[in-house]
């Protein structure tokens, strides 16, 4: 774009500028204002980047902005404004455009800008600008942390940001120049150095004041050392080791074979006739586009090289099929400029390294960085670890990232870019340069780890050792290249991708069988995943195992014995009913539905010969469905009872499958019953075997991989090759599958290999392929068929089948196999299906199960050989009916969401929605889309609530909220799923004491918390309650509040188990497992509940300080006062224990009478604490004065807290 297509206005503005007289640039009065009114422009520039290319084309920043920084630095807001303008006009242009345009108009615009942003580095290249910037920023850093303003801080990363954009514009591969010549690039470093930048850089890498700019530091070194090697680097100004000098000589070597047999060629291709009698020749064997035999119109020389490809157009490779480009290009910079990178890297080890490596990674971990900024991490973790491996290994100089926790975060992050490439299609290249950048960092982790053990200090040798144990010993670590080796993409990752992941497995590899034969045998984690079903209830073991009367003689010679049992049973009163559920409250069958399994239940208890479990079923179905008087009715005599357990006893119910004939069907079904299986990880030990886990890489997507990296052979360094043949000789020789490598891509390029004249540069390859093919003719000698295998890539059941023979593997799994169906079979499997098929409200599987008595078969065997038979058209006309329905639509969310408010406050919720929802569905996929919805925290909001039945006219009104109270916990620990209950157990002697623990009473815990000192957070928690408490009166809804501790006080409260016991006490819902953090007032606490709650947390001192102000009193009622406390402490003490008596069945009816005559006195409400002076004037008038007659306040109050369904 030339400058006379300029827009005006942005014309006139850069004229107003200034002008450059010789070597002095003149700067117009406006000039300030004309730099504030480019940038206005710039911010308003559109999609194709117009006012940047026009200011790229006028060169403005050659030629004014430039000479502006250097001239007239001195006028500071001049000085800002340029600052601030050059960043803009040295963006990055793949910042401008977003990506890399696609269409043709948009790619010529990006180029354009790139070519612009060339330039400006070009000009950047001098000391007098560096000068300028390294100056000021002296100056700002020179400034104390007090002293500097937000304008010193903002001007600091402007300058950062400018030094990064220059250093960020990518070479011209048109003009790039040759090794040890200086670049553009090259030209930028050395002005940076003399200028004294790199030193400023250092000084921001090693201050702890300074640590805001460590991921501007670690970018811009990372930009600085983009295009070197750090093994070079690190041997610059030592002289030519003599392993370089062979490595060159051998490389030398190479070249002269092969141009001598070039020569050779040449020669013999040249003929003694002329070209015009060279003569046809006809090539017998080979056939042309006809019948006819080919015919060869040219020298006999050329027959070797001929192809029926010659002459062919090459079909054109699609852009979505094309192999990926390499993006990164290493080139060796002057000398100069290489002993000044040496010496900086150097100088960044001894006194940066560790405290900036810290630094970025805190920043990380706090998410304080940008999006992707660990890759700069990553970079130079792999560059510095590199250059002080190949330098002077010194492990103390990069001891910050040596340890597992770096592992572990490269691992992760490598996994996680490993999946986003599979994912995220559209950007697969971008990740997969990231994994490359992660995967070298790896690398170089497994490096220098290898290198400490080789190191003369038995401390280092020691570190080296632990790390390696813990490495070897996590599975993800084992299993990474085995994923990485398998999703290798052609496509999105280069070569240099695979190159790296090869000679990292190969390291590794070495590493962990040197580890094996150290130790002698190795323990590490393995990790399974298990289908676990969810636990059907069996018969007793009296009833599985068969050893049950069935005859009815056999059943008339035992009820004798059970009738005394009954008797016996039938006068106790006691017999408890709480224990004992008469259906399955997880089971898709609604509960109406299940009193024939019930009758089955008390049936088989009484086959058993447990007559009270039967009794207690027996009364328990009866509360459950008392219609129809199935299971008696509510006035029966003990008598009767035992005249219809007698009838169930002796009818012919119906039963289901037993275990045992489920059990095969079961495991054919696994997809049918997906909603009653679990995937669970389950985590073990396991001995080591190395060999076990090499078989793990005979694969052949694996050795595909590497015999794609092994055609460019040529290429490949002399350790990529060996890293190669050493994998590829480990299958072949140490596992025994040669025929892995039977393939023919394989054996082409062993061909290309053996006729190479520089074949003796090689000599590890060329022995590898002369005993691959030795393995291959020996087998085709035996086994013809093995020419026809080339043609394909192999598994390791095939590789089997050819060396040991075809249908060896067949003969292994003939006892796994189904059995064969005779003709006489399918004849009756035939007539089955006809008679039964139309038959409604029959399952026609189930009923041919039940009438074929040959050899045993599954549903699933049946069903497949229907449709094979052309009986059926699919498998899927013979799926159970049942509640399979996945997906949920926004109306049924809105139903579900009715639905629960609904009946949220019932004792069944669960089960009323079961029942009323308009789209059928299993409790599993009901209970997980209230998860999601967030209407319950934990599943068990949703277990059913059993009330207690007690005795209200035993105990006065408070002895019975009393008593309530003390078994709040109790009820609670009876609805824990049957896992807590496990856990219980287990725990022995400490459940005990939590028991006996849960006794005291909320004002005996809260006086205990007092006097330990946590009165602090025991007033926060009473704010927290009163808190919750009006925002349910002024938003008239309550859901869960978490109590979320801001202090160190609370925190240490909330993790003390004294007070956990009181929030219990006081009904607050603990965390649920996986899914909270926070403890949470549950949503079915009213303001009432939670004003009560929160009162009875007051301390007593401060009651007794408020005792005057409420109510005078007369110094005579003192001691009456106290006597009263204890003898009201008495008797609630009485009352609890003749609670816990009367639970266990312990409690005389005198005991009962005693303290039925002593009626508990009740206690006014205390004052409630508020948390706010409003709150408090709000109040005041309501908690200032007593109710009239009411006693004075007590010491000890207890409250009861009741569901809204309750009061």
């Amino acid at each position: 774009m030339d400058l006379h297509m300029m827009n005006c206005e942005l014309l006139a503005t850069c004229s107003a500028l200034g002008y450059l007289e010789g070597d002095t640039y003149h700067k117009e009065p406006d000039c300030l204002e004309s730099v504030k009114d480019l940038i206005r422009y710039l911010r308003h520039e559109d999609e194709t980047r117009d006012v940047r290319q026009q200011l790229g084309a006028a060169q403005i920043l050659q030629s004014d902005l430039l000479p502006i920084l250097t001239q007239h630095h001195q006028d500071k807001p001049l000085f800002d404004a340029v600052i601030r303008l050059m960043v803009n006009l040295t963006q990055p242009a793949l910042l401008c455009f977003g990506n890399l345009p696609k269409e043709p108009s948009f790619r010529h615009h990006f180029l354009q800008v790139l070519t612009y942003l060339q330039a400006y580095k070009e000009a950047f290249a001098s000391e007098k600008a560096f000068g300028v910037l390294s100056e000021t920023l002296y100056e700002l850093l020179q400034l104390g942390w007090e002293e500097r303003q937000e304008e010193d801080n903002l001007l600091i990363e402007r300058i950062l940001l400018l030094v990064r954009n220059i250093l960020h514009v990518p070479a011209d591969l048109d003009q790039e120049k040759i090794d040890d010549d200086a670049s553009a690039h090259d030209q930028l470093l050395w002005a940076i150095h003399l200028s004294g930048l790199d030193d400023l850089l250092l000084f921001l890498a090693s201050s702890s004041a300074e640590e805001q700019w460590s991921l501007h530091v670690l970018e811009i070194v990372s930009l600085m050392f983009r295009d070197q090697n750090p093994e070079q680097l690190a041997g610059v100004g030592q002289g030519r080791l003599a392993q370089e000098r062979s490595a060159d000589f051998a490389e030398l070597e190479v070249l002269r074979q092969r141009e001598m047999a070039e020569k050779k060629t040449r020669a013999l291709q040249r003929g003694n006739r002329h070209s015009r009698f060279g003569g046809s020749y006809i090539v017998q064997g080979l056939k042309s586009i006809g019948e006819r035999d080919l015919i060869f119109h040219k020298g006999l020389h050329n027959l070797r090289n001929y192809s029926s490809d010659l002459g062919k157009q090459p079909k054109k490779v699609p852009k979505r099929r094309q192999a990926a480009r390499e993006l990164s290009i290493q080139r060796r910079s002057a000398l100069n400029v290489r002993l000044f990178l040496r010496d900086f890297c150097s100088e960044f080890l001894e006194n940066c390294y560790n405290r900036l490596m810290g630094s970025v990674k805190d920043h990380l971990l706090r998410e304080k960085a940008q999006q992707h900024d660990e890759t700069y991490y990553m970079w130079a973790l792999a560059f510095f670890m590199a250059f002080n491996r190949a330098a002077s290994f010194r492990p103390g100089l990069v001891s910050e990232t040596l340890s597992v926790r770096t592992f572990h975060f490269i691992e992760q992050n490598l996994t996680n870019y490993y999946e986003m490439m599979l994912t995220d299609r559209k950007e697969a290249a971008s990740w997969a340069r990231r994994m490359h950048l992660a995967l070298k960092a790896y690398q170089e982790l497994l490096a220098t780890v290898n290198e400490m053990d080789i190191s003369p200090d038995e401390a280092v040798r020691e570190s080296s050792r632990i790390i390696k144990n813990n490495i070897f010993y996590v599975m993800e670590y084992r299993e990474l290249f085995l994923a990485l080796f398998r999703k290798f993409d052609e496509r999105c990752q280069p070569r240099s991708f695979l190159r790296d992941l090869v000679e990292t497995t190969h390291l590794f590899l070495k590493m962990l069988e040197r580890f094996c034969r150290s130790r002698g045998n190795l323990v590490v984690q393995n990790k399974q995943k298990k289908r676990r079903k969810k636990k059907k209830k069996v018969l007793d073991q009296a009833i599985v195992s068969g050893n049950v009367p069935s005859s009815p003689e056999e059943v008339e010679a035992v009820w004798p014995a059970l009738a005394e049992q009954l008797q016996c049973c039938a006068q106790n009163s006691e017999l408890s009913m709480d224990s004992v559920v008469p259906f399955d409250a997880a089971s898709e069958v609604p509960v109406e539905e299940q009193r024939a399994e019930a009758m089955v239940r008390i049936q088989d208890c009484l086959l058993a010969g447990q007559a009270p479990q039967a009794l207690t079923l027996l009364r328990s179905a009866r509360e459950v469905w008392p219609e129809g008087d199935v299971f008696g009715s509510q006035d029966i005599f003990p008598e009767e009872e035992i005249q219809l357990l007698k009838q169930i006893l002796s009818a012919p119910l119906p039963r289901q499958q037993g275990p045992e004939e489920r059990g095969a069907e079961e495991e054919e079904e696994e997809e049918e019953e997906e909603e009653e299986e679990l995937q669970v990880v389950q985590v073990s030990e396991k001995e080591f075997n190395f060999l076990d886990y090499l078989k793990r890489f005979a694969c052949s997507t694996v050795v595909r991989a590497y015999v794609l990296l092994l055609r460019s052979y040529q290429q490949n360094s002399a350790h990529t090759n060996h890293c190669i043949v050493k994998m590829l000789h480990r299958l072949a020789h140490d596992l025994k599958m040669e025929a892995l490598l039977f393939q023919l891509s394989v054996f082409c390029l062993f061909n290309r290999l053996l006729s190479d004249p520089a074949a003796g540069a090689y000599k590890e390859l060329v022995t590898f392929a002369k005993y691959i093919l030795g393995k291959f003719f020996a087998l085709a000698a035996v086994n013809q068929k093995a020419f026809v295998e080339l043609l394909f890539w192999k598994n390791t059941a095939v590789v089997r089948e050819m060396t040991e023979g075809y249908g060896s593997l067949d003969d292994r799994s003939s006892s796994r196999r189904a059995p064969t169906w005779s003709p006489e079979e399918e004849a009756h499997l035939r007539e089955l299906y006809l008679a039964n098929k139309d038959v409604e409200g029959q399952d026609v599987v189930e009923a041919i199960l039940a009438h074929l008595n040959t050899v045993p078969r599954t549903r699933k065997q049946i069903i497949h050989h229907l449709v094979q038979m052309g009986l059926a058209d699919s498998v899927k006309d013979f799926q159970r009916k049942g509640t399979h329905i996945v997906l949920w639509t926004g109306d049924q969310e809105l139903e579900l969401q009715r639905l629960f408010e609904e009946f949220r406050d019932s004792d069944d919720v669960l089960g009323h929605i079961m029942k009323n929802i308009t789209a059928k569905r299993s409790r599993a996929r009901i209970v997980d889309k209230l998860l999601a919805l967030g209407l319950v925290a934990e599943r068990r909001e949703l277990y059913k609530k059993r009330r207690k039945k007690l005795a209200s006219s035993i105990l006065p009104n408070g002895a019975e909220s009393l008593k309530d109270f003390c078994q709040e916990d109790l009820e609670e620990e009876e609805n824990l799923p049957e896992e807590d209950s496990e856990e219980e157990e287990e725990g022995g002697s400490e459940a005990e004491q939590v028991q006996g623990s849960l006794v005291l009473s909320n004002e005996n815990l809260g006086q205990s918390l007092h006097q330990e000192g946590f009165s602090i957070p025991l007033l926060w928690l009473q704010n927290c309650l009163i808190r919750a408490a009006d925002d349910r009166e002024e938003d008239g809804c309550s859901q869960a509040v978490p109590l979320v501790p801001l202090t160190e006080e609370n925190e240490e409260a909330m993790e003390n188990e004294q007070f956990q016991q009181l929030l219990r006490k006081l009904g607050v819902r603990p965390p649920a497992s996986g899914q909270e953090t926070f403890w949470r007032i549950p949503a079915k606490l009213s303001p009432t509940q939670l004003r009560r709650v929160a009162a009875s947390l007051s301390q007593p001192e401060e009651e007794q300080k408020l005792q005057p102000e409420l109510q005078p009193k007369v110094p005579g009622e003192q001691g009456s006062d106290e006597e009263h406390c204890k003898e009201h402490r008495a008797q609630a003490l009485r009352a609890l224990l003749l609670a816990h008596k009367k639970k266990a069945g312990l409690a005389s009816p005198e005991e009962e009478d005693a303290i039925g005559k002593e009626p508990l006195k009740a206690a006014p409400k205390k004052r409630q604490l508020l948390d706010s002076d409003e709150e408090q004037e709000e109040d005041e008038g309501r908690n200032r004065a007593p109710e009239l007659g009411a006693p004075g306040i007590q010491k000890k109050k207890r409250y009861q807290i009741e569901d809204d369904e309750d009061d």
